[in-house]
């Protein structure tokens, strides 16, 4: 049986945003080990202004697919599913791709802190989807 309780729909899509941030701030920190150790010999990397927006703009996102849950219609259902399955796929992509560059235990983080409960609240979401 599936349960529809739209707070247990919000709780699953939380997961994986507060994955995102665990993620982008270890990785945050791991640059600055690697450029701290090297002496700052590596180069720095730097952001312009509308890639700081773009930024932010993503992963201020990501409230958007729980708060989309608990609205609980039809239409909300499947916003919840479109915009969360594209940030969990983007956030999937750019976490392995960043991992892959800056070391293998970013991957690992990714699948473990975004992908996995990402797949997760998806399932929840298509079979709730479904039930309705």
């Amino acid at each position: 049986m599936i349960d529809n309780n739209p707070a247990k729909l919000a709780v699953a899509w939380l997961i994986p945003a507060v994955g995102a941030v665990f993620f982008v701030t270890i990785q945050s920190f791991s640059f600055l080990n690697d450029y701290v150790a090297s002496g700052g010999t590596i180069e720095a990397i730097t952001f312009s202004p509308a890639a700081m927006w773009g930024v932010a703009l993503f992963y201020g996102a990501w409230i958007l697919p729980p708060l989309l849950a608990l609205a609980g219609t039809r239409a909300t259902d499947w916003a919840m599913l479109v915009l969360g399955g594209f940030l969990f796929i983007m956030s999937t992509l750019a976490g392995v791709t960043d991992g892959l560059r800056d070391g293998t235990h970013l991957v690992g983080l990714e699948l473990l802190a975004v992908t996995l409960p990402g797949v997760v609240a998806m399932s929840m979401s298509w079979r709730h989807i479904r039930s309705n």
